[in-house]
């Protein structure tokens, strides 16, 4: 059973998706009953791969209307902040780890107007973003280490998302826990039993025959 009576969001990442075919792919996913779409922002620095910037958020701006929750995976995620604000993000999420000062960024995107999240690597400890959680609108978990699509779910993670989903409570936050990695039928109900609202899915939504009853599969477990 779950341990929180939130509705469960599906935020299909659309680094699964098919780049050839952009467009739609984002209009297919809308129809499909994605509730946000996840756009994971790569430097090349942070992380090894280059993905894209704020020109794709644009791209999915002009297809949809859906909430684009999007993740800074880059050093000094500071100097974006405006370029993707103007692109329309609905939230950006900075990772703990790519920060001077992490508090000092959060009121930076606040300021600009935008929900904020904290992203924590699978191997950092809470207690890096413990003091920072009452600041956000919601805490990235990663469940893979960030980078490439396709990998396999760290169930040692799990114990993660119980621990933040308890100072959630204890504090009576509004705080969303968001999971990344390795999401499918069986992951996800792990996630969520553990504590999370939010479901970053790729290669399981992007990658099934039927979208449509991948995206329903997760909305309706408990």
């Amino acid at each position: 059973m779950s341990k929180n009576s939130k509705k469960i969001i599906i935020a299909p990442s659309i680094l699964s998706a098919d780049f050839g075919n952009l467009e739609k792919e984002i209009q297919d996913i809308v129809a499909a009953g994605a509730d946000w779409i996840h756009i994971d922002v790569m430097d090349g620095s942070f992380v090894p791969p280059i993905t894209f910037g704020d020109n794709l958020v644009k791209i999915a701006k002009k297809n949809c209307s859906l909430p684009l929750d999007v993740h800074l995976m880059v050093v000094d995620p500071e100097k974006h902040i405006e370029a993707f604000k103007n692109a329309g993000c609905h939230s950006l999420t900075i990772h703990v780890e790519a920060c001077k000062d992490p508090l000092v960024t959060i009121n930076k995107i606040k300021d600009a107007g935008l929900k904020v999240g904290i992203s924590l690597k699978p191997a950092t400890p809470v207690s890096q973003i413990e003091t920072l959680i009452e600041q956000v609108d919601l805490v990235l978990v990663m469940t893979v280490k960030p980078g490439w699509s396709g990998q396999s779910f760290m169930p040692e993670c799990l114990s993660k998302i119980e621990k933040i989903h308890s100072i959630i409570k204890q504090r009576n936050l509004p705080v969303h826990i968001e999971v990344d990695g390795g999401i499918n039928k069986e992951t996800a109900i792990q996630c969520i039993q553990a504590g999370a609202t939010i479901l970053v899915a790729g290669s399981f939504v992007f990658g099934s025959k039927n979208r449509k009853e991948a995206i329903l599969s997760l909305k309706e477990l408990r």
